[in-house]
């Protein structure tokens, strides 16, 4: 089965989370364990990426250490075409729709999609939107963040995402931040939404993760937290797949 259509079967049966991990701030073989300790809380795959620091082998390696470990999908989250590993399920093809750098829309994309294709990579469409306070991924990728309390810019940007023909959108408060995306956000998007709708960023706790999928989020990611506290990974998986 597809990775995407995985999802989508997933989703089926209620909400859905992933885990995100850094293989520049992990080693292979933490990265393995923590990919491990994710997927016996319930969680549903591995995204695999980070804003700086990321290489090729850095990514391989943290690819195959968690296949060893997990049997959920391994997803690539790539900041660009470096970031890249033929060992994974599947491949984020995301355009940072906001961003200021016609690299981020569409330059990475190119320079990328001829191994892709060579590798046999499956692609998984997606806009990726840039939510304030953005963090470190919205200084690198030059993006201009949706202001907070701007829920029509972020409708328009989603919609137009799905109109191209992407597959999820994801609205992204950056790594780090000190609050998630609003809920009256995720909701407005989520009403004007035919795709699924992927919220992740500044999730750090159990009750931020069941406001957001409560408000519309179809899949719920964190990241710094799981390699941090199982317990309080259990809580936010548990939280979100309550609903």
């Amino acid at each position: 089965m597809k990775v995407l259509d995985y999802l989508r079967a997933r989703l089926v049966d209620g909400k859905v989370h992933l885990s995100l991990l850094d293989p520049d701030k992990l080693t292979p073989t933490e990265a393995g364990e923590v990919a491990f300790r994710a997927q016996l809380a319930g969680t549903d795959g591995i995204m695999v990426g980070g804003s700086t620091g990321v290489t090729p082998e850095k990514t391989d390696a943290a690819v195959k250490a968690i296949k060893d470990r997990a049997r959920v999908p391994v997803i690539l989250f790539p900041a660009g075409a470096h970031a890249l590993s033929r060992f994974a399920d599947a491949v984020y093809f995301m355009s940072m729709l906001n961003s200021q750098d016609v690299r981020m829309i569409v330059g990475e994309q190119r320079k990328a999609a001829r191994a892709i294709k060579e590798w046999g990579l499956e692609t998984i469409p997606m806009g990726y939107l840039i939510v304030e306070p953005g963090m470190r991924v919205g200084e690198v990728g030059h993006a201009k963040p949706i202001a907070r309390d701007d829920v029509e810019d972020a409708v328009r940007y989603a919609l137009t995402a799905q109109y191209l023909g992407m597959d999820l959108v994801y609205l992204e408060a950056g790594s780090g931040a000190p609050e998630p995306v609003p809920p009256k956000m995720i909701s407005a998007v989520k009403a004007e939404l035919s795709i699924p709708l992927i919220v992740g960023g500044g999730i750090r706790s159990a009750e931020a993760a069941r406001a957001t999928a409560r408000a519309g989020a179809d899949i719920v990611v964190t990241g710094t937290v799981i390699e941090e506290d199982q317990a309080r990974l259990q809580a936010i998986v548990d939280a979100v797949k309550g609903l």
